[in-house]
């Protein structure tokens, strides 16, 4: 099993990118933990108290630990410092496999939060600084989208999450203050519903979410690749897991 980092700019971005590859990853057996950088605070109908009430709530329903980094909403700035600190998690984290926002957004929250975690995933190897845990280079960076553009995902691998899109949708309503009480948002888990479907048709499931790799995935061998249906072939395979 992976110890797995997942970055989040604000607490709901990791449940509204893949909170059912989340869920399964758990499933399965890994150590996540999620990271949100701000506490997501000042919105409209929330307040720090109850963003954390709301984020304690997703992680258990997703049966993940989260961290609170703590930087300032929508002030986040790619700096020393923040890189920094989040090459302090990785380390006391030992994460492999970290998962941080596709790297074009229009949110600058977004952008600056994927800047800092490709750097600090460089940190995180370095002897001779005062960064807390032991230096490690997580093998994976995976981008995941939960973007502010009105872009479709051109994904690297999708992930089957068929078998979690309940959880993901429970997850995400437990953030009520941003998916319940303002009107105009309650869609959002409908359309993302609808995004999982034409994903999952991609590669031959229900339900899917899409990710995206800078560097090439290594296969040693065929077992874990969704085999796309056909109509005289009903599904076979897993998950295209990372």
């Amino acid at each position: 099993m992976s110890n797995i980092l997942v970055v989040g700019p604000h607490p709901d971005d990791q449940e509204l990118g893949m909170g059912g590859t989340i869920a399964s990853l758990a499933q399965q057996g890994h150590n996540v933990l999620l990271l949100d950088m701000t506490n997501g605070e000042p919105t409209p109908h929330g307040s720090p108290e109850l963003r954390e009430q709301e984020w304690t709530e997703a992680a258990r329903i997703l049966g993940v630990q989260r961290h609170l980094l703590g930087l300032p909403n929508r002030c986040v700035e790619h700096n020393l410092a923040a890189r920094h600190a989040v090459a302090g998690v990785i380390r006391r984290h030992q994460a492999e496999i970290v998962f941080l926002p596709y790297y074009e957004d229009a949110h600058p929250d977004h952008v600056a939060t994927t800047r800092i975690v490709e750097d600090a995933r460089f940190d995180a190897k370095l002897t001779k600084l005062d960064i807390p845990g032991d230096p490690i280079y997580p093998r994976w960076l995976i981008y995941y989208y939960c973007t502010h553009l009105r872009h479709v995902a051109n994904p690297s691998f999708c992930f089957d999450i068929s078998d979690q899109i309940e959880v993901k949708e429970r997850a995400i309503l437990a953030y009520r203050s941003q998916f319940v009480t303002p009107v105009q948002n309650r869609r959002v888990v409908e359309w993302l519903r609808e995004m999982a479907g034409y994903m999952g048709s991609r590669i031959g499931t229900r339900y899917a979410e899409p990710f995206f790799t800078r560097e090439p995935l290594g296969l040693t061998d065929m077992a874990s690749i969704v085999v796309q249906q056909t109509p005289d072939r009903p599904h076979q395979g897993g998950s295209s897991a990372p």
